[in-house]
C-alpha cells in the first residue's frame, strides 16, 4: 500500500489553517460501503436466475434497477446538496442506503422481483448522494494539484470492499448445491418451490448485516463535526453555461460507457466463467482461496470473480502511485487501450486462457471512475456540486448497456465482451482529447 502523501488530506494551510485528515478518513469509509453494495448485483444477477426463476437478461434487470436510481437521484442530490451542505447530503444517503438493505427481508418472503427491484432501488438513490458528496468532498479536501491521486488513493478503498462481494455470495447466498431452472422444472412442484423459497432467503442475513453497518457509520456521521467548504457562490449556483465546459460533456459521456462496461463485465463474470472454462481454473485463484473439490463450479466461479476484484484493487493502489508520476489523462488513455487488447484476446480466444484476459482487464479498469470523475469537474468553479451531479448520473450506463449485454450473450457467452469493447475505446479518446479544458 502506497504511503499517503500529508498534501493529499490537508489543505493549504495559508487558506484555513485547518487540518482536514480527520474528515478525510471518515469520507473515505463512504467508498468502502458503496463500493459492497456494487460488488453483490453479480451474485444477485446469477443467483436471482434459480431464486426466481429468470432468464439471464431478466435477471440483468439487477443492474438496470440499481442505476437508474443514481440516473433518477443524482441531479436532485447535487441540487439539494447546494443549499443543505455535504454532510447533510451524507445522512440522507446513507439512510437511504440502509433502508434499502432491510428491504430485502420482506422482499425475501414474498419473492416478489419487482420488491428486491425497488430494494435495490433505494440503495441506489443513497449511493447517489454519497458518490455525489464523496467524490468532490475528496478532491477539494487538500491541495488542488494532488486532487486525482486524493480521489484514487480514497477510491482504493472502494476496491477493498468490492471484493467482499463474491466471498459473500460464495459462502452466504449460493447454496452448496447447484441447481438450475431446467433442474428445478423436472422436480415434483412443491420440492422446487420448497427450494426456490431457500434460495431468495439466503439473502436476508447478508442485508441485514449491511444495513446495521450503514446504520453505524450513519451515527458516527452525525455525532462527528465535519468542514462544510461550500461557497456562498456555490449555494447560488445554476446549471446555466455549464455544458460550455466540453471536457465535463466528454467526462458524462465517458463515465456513461465506463460504468456500463464496469456492469457488463463484473455482473456476467461468474457466466462468462461458466460458459467458456467451466471446469478449468487458474493456478492462482486456486491457490489463493484453497478451492474445494466440494464446491460448485458456481461457487468457484464466484471466488474467480473475487480474484478479478483483487486485481481490481491492486490496481486502484498501483494506479494512485503512478499518477503521482504521469499524468492522469495519459494514465487513463493507457489503460483504456490494454483493456481493448485484452477483450480482444477474450472475444478471439478460448477455455480459461480468454478468461485470464478478461480478469486482467480489472485491473486496468481500476482508476478509470475516479480518474475520469477528477478531470471533468477540473475548473468548474462553484458550479462543481452540479458538475459532479452530472458525472454521478452518467452511472445510468450501468442501467442502459447491461441488458444489451445479456441479450448478445444469449446467442454466443463471448459476444457479451461487444459492449465493454466499444465502451473502452470511448474511454481511450476521452483520454487523448476530452479531458482537455477548454474555455
Amino acid at each position: 500500500m502506497p504511503i499517503l502523501n500529508t498534501n493529499t488530506v490537508q489543505t493549504d494551510q495559508t487558506q484555513t489553517g485547518k487540518s482536514y485528515l480527520l474528515p478525510f478518513i471518515l469520507v473515505t469509509s463512504l467508498f468502502f460501503l458503496w463500493g459492497l453494495a456494487n460488488s453483490l448485483n453479480g451474485t444477485l444477477i446469477k443467483h436471482f436466475q434459480t431464486a426466481l426463476n429468470l432468464n439471464r437478461a431478466q435477471a440483468g434487470i439487477v443492474d438496470s434497477a440499481f442505476y437508474i436510481g443514481y440516473f433518477v437521484m443524482a441531479l436532485p442530490a447535487g441540487l439539494l446538496m447546494n443549499r443543505i451542505g455535504y454532510k447533510k447530503g451524507i445522512l440522507i444517503g446513507l439512510f437511504l442506503y440502509a433502508i434499502g438493505a432491510f428491504l430485502f427481508y420482506p422482499a425475501a418472503e414474498m419473492r416478489v422481483y419487482g420488491f428486491f427491484l425497488f430494494a435495490l432501488f433505494v440503495i441506489a438513490c443513497g449511493l447517489a448522494f454519497l458518490e455525489t458528496a464523496a467524490n468532490p468532498y475528496v478532491t477539494v479536501l487538500g491541495n488542488p494539484a494532488t486532487a486525482d491521486s486524493r480521489i484514487n488513493f480514497s477510491q482504493s478503498f472502494n476496491g477493498l470492499s468490492i471484493i467482499l462481494g463474491p466471498v459473500v455470495g460464495s459462502l452466504f447466498i449460493f447454496s452448496t448445491k447447484e441447481y438450475t431452472n431446467e433442474m428445478l422444472d423436472a422436480m415434483p412442484t412443491a420440492h422446487a418451490e420448497a427450494i426456490r423459497i431457500a434460495e431468495a432467503q439466503s439473502v436476508q442475513f447478508p442485508y441485514l448485516v449491511i444495513a446495521g453497518i450503514v446504520l453505524f457509520v450513519a451515527i458516527l456521521f452525525a455525532f462527528t463535526k465535519m468542514p462544510e467548504i461550500s461557497t456562498a457562490a456555490e449555494k447560488e449556483a445554476s446549471f446555466k453555461g455549464i455544458f460550455r465546459h466540453r471536457h465535463l460533456v466528454f467526462g458524462v459521456v465517458a463515465q456513461f460507457f465506463y460504468v456500463g462496461a464496469q456492469a457488463s463485465l463484473w455482473g456476467y463474470f461468474v457466466d462468462l466463467k461458466l460458459g467458456m472454462a467451466k471446469f478449468e481454473n487458474i493456478a492462482v485463484v486456486e491457490w489463493l482461496y484453497r478451492l474445494s473439490g466440494d464446491m460448485t463450479p458456481t461457487q468457484i466461479a464466484s471466488f474467480h470473480a473475487s480474484f478479478a476484484l483483487v486485481l481490481f484493487m491492486i490496481g486502484r493502489f498501483v494506479g494512485t502511485w503512478l499518477l503521482t508520476k504521469f499524468k492522469a489523462h495519459s494514465l487513463l488513455a493507457v489503460y483504456a487501450a490494454a483493456c481493448v487488447v485484452l477483450l480482444v484476446y477474450g472475444l478471439l480466444g478460448e477455455g480459461i486462457a480468454a478468461i485470464a484476459a478478461i480478469t486482467c482487464t480489472y485491473f486496468f479498469m481500476s482508476i478509470m471512475f475516479p480518474t475520469i470523475f477528477a478531470l471533468s469537474v477540473k475548473n468548474l468553479g462553484d458550479q462543481v456540486k452540479l458538475g459532479a451531479g452530472l458525472v454521478i448520473m452518467a452511472i445510468v450506463g450501468g442501467a442502459v448497456l447491461p441488458p444489451l449485454t445479456g441479450q448478445l450473450s444469449q446467442t454466443n457467452m463471448q459476444h457479451a465482451l461487444y459492449i465493454p469493447l466499444v465502451a473502452f475505446i470511448v474511454i481511450f479518446f476521452f483520454g487523448v482529447r476530452g479531458y482537455k479544458v477548454k474555455a
